[in-house]
């Protein structure tokens, strides 16, 4: 009976995130956005010829709070971040990530961009590496998706 309960509570708060607004809009677009980004080593500055990938799933609100993760295939991580600078530049590193689980590092909970990083976010000039012993520099990026 408190299952049951349970899993109504649930469908009923999944069925409220993905209701419409007025405008036909999805609420959740208001929340945050919700795009993958696929990691390759072809999106790294010089590109790097590597058989690991990523995907990440970091999201960015209004509030320019950050949250999510990134999971990656075929690479022994030692470090990920999130990175200010356009496709095709390399940037300094304003989010480092923590490793959460084999294979995934996440955005630490409460973390939020300044005005100026959030303009860049707006603007797709933010992006995502996980950097190995083989590339210090970063091994797989991909730019984070704007809203």
């Amino acid at each position: 009976m408190i299952a049951l309960a349970i899993t109504a509570l649930i469908v009923s708060g999944c069925s409220q995130t993905s209701s419409r607004t007025s405008q036909g809009q999805s609420s959740m677009a208001q929340v945050g956005d919700a795009k993958s980004a696929t990691l390759t080593g072809a999106q790294e500055v010089p590109a790097v010829n590597t058989q690991a990938t990523g995907v990440s799933t970091i999201q960015v609100f209004g509030d320019k709070n950050v949250t999510g993760s990134i999971q990656t295939s075929n690479i022994d991580g030692t470090a990920a971040h999130i990175h200010q600078g356009a496709a095709g530049q390399n940037g300094p590193v304003i989010i480092p990530l923590v490793k959460t689980a084999p294979n995934v590092w996440s955005v630490q909970p409460n973390t939020q961009l300044s005005s100026a990083q959030f303009d860049a976010y707006r603007a797709g000039e933010l992006y995502v590496n996980v950097h190995s012993a083989a590339h210090p520099g970063g091994e797989i990026r991909a730019q984070l998706n704007r809203p």
